[in-house]
């Protein structure tokens, strides 16, 4: 079973003594961000720093020709990341016999949305999302899928893995994140997510959807929540019984549909300038309207695109079974687990989570992170990989 740990660039360069504890793990891949969002990330090994500050969203590369003259363009890294931190970091991985696949955040980014407006998913309030760019604006298309080209294949790089390629939406780990004051549940998460751009206001004119109604539908269903009333459970069954049947599906048939178009291309795109044999693979959730990091799939459709998945398994393992159950030839289904355990993770449990993962039909293993888990962590991470 393969097995992949994800590693920031800064958590190699720097420190000699990195890539030849990080191959010491029993991993055969790393997967190293080569664009990646805003974060603050300790180091707990790294000889001249414990922690580094990403500011805003950044590509840790130096930046091709193909982003001149461009309006919406990504930015270079800072002092967290200068210069080629990307190829410096896999090169040295690959010095200790590490296969190099890039990890390439794409729609969330909070710098695109503060500088760029208009590129940000707006809720039926009228309230932007600048961490969230609006997938279904063409500007905004036409940016992520050149970004992934340039971000996925990069010199040396033997595959990639594509995190949020699709809806991005109310829940976003902000810093100092004040959100979860009213229980918004999987129903309430899905109507604050909606966006009611000029785009997006065309598209469900398009499915026979009158924006307006259908953003004081949102506003009329949420109102009780608001008041305290607890908000509705029940998965998609939630989504219908808050907004009707009816418009909940012209809803998910418009995102849907944008979602399935960027993915399309984007990895169309990503495999034309890539060598024969590169690996895309794509971070997911087996539930088309859910948003965020792992952007929600249709997983018959995801299989028939991309090489294969990763699919968030900490605290259990069953979001594997919808792409497995596909019986896909050579897919890839990823299980990734967390092995940090102050952030969630439990490494004391990795063997038994493997396992169950593997029943379910996983056929890879992701280890998130090994630049932030302890040495006492990668101690367990260590016994169990070893024998994968």
């Amino acid at each position: 079973m393969k097995a992949s740990a994800f590693v920031y660039p800064w958590d190699v360069n720097g420190d000699p003594a990195a890539p030849s504890w990080i191959a010491g793990l029993g991993v055969r891949q790393v997967t190293l961000a080569s664009a990646y969002h805003s974060t603050r990330a300790l180091t707990p090994r790294h000889p001249r720093h414990r922690v580094v500050t990403a500011e805003y969203a950044a590509v840790l590369y130096p930046m091709g020709s193909r982003w001149a003259g461009r309006e919406l363009r990504p930015h270079p890294a800072g002092d967290w990341a200068p210069g080629d931190a990307y190829g410096e970091a896999a090169a040295a991985l690959a010095d200790a016999g590490l296969e190099a696949h890039t990890w390439v955040v794409l729609a969330h980014n909070s710098r695109l949305g503060a500088e760029h407006p208009e590129t940000s998913v707006v809720n039926a309030y009228g309230d932007r999302y600048p961490w969230a760019p609006c997938i279904a604006r063409p500007a905004t298309r036409a940016y992520l899928v050149d970004l992934a080209v340039e971000a996925a294949v990069r010199p040396g790089a033997q595959g990639t893995e594509l995190e949020s390629l699709g809806w991005y939406g109310l829940a976003h780990l902000h810093a100092h994140d004040k959100t979860a004051g009213v229980g918004l549940g999987d129903a309430g998460q899905y109507l604050m997510s909606l966006c009611f751009c000029a785009d997006c206001r065309a598209g469900y004119d398009g499915v026979g959807l009158d924006p307006d109604a259908l953003a004081a539908a949102v506003r009329s269903a949420l109102g009780p929540v608001w008041r305290g009333a607890a908000a509705s459970d029940g998965g998609w069954a939630g989504v219908e019984k808050l907004l009707g049947e009816a418009r909940a599906a012209g809803t998910r048939a418009w995102r849907d549909g944008v979602a399935r178009g960027l993915q399309e291309s984007v990895v169309a795109a990503v495999r034309g300038a890539a060598p024969a044999g590169f690996q895309v693979l794509l971070h997911a959730d087996p539930v088309s309207y859910h948003c965020g990091a792992n952007a929600g799939v249709d997983p018959g459709h995801v299989l028939g695109v991309a090489d294969g998945v990763v699919v968030p398994c900490t605290g259990g393992a069953g979001a594997v079974v919808p792409f497995a159950e596909q019986g896909v030839a050579g897919a890839v289904v990823a299980a990734n687990l967390t092995v940090v355990s102050g952030m969630g993770g439990r490494p004391d449990t990795l063997r038994a989570d493997v396992a169950a993962a593997r029943a379910l039909g996983a056929n890879e293993l992701r280890l998130y992170h090994a630049g932030l888990a302890s040495d006492a962590d990668l101690d367990a991470v260590r016994g169990v990989v070893g024998g994968l």
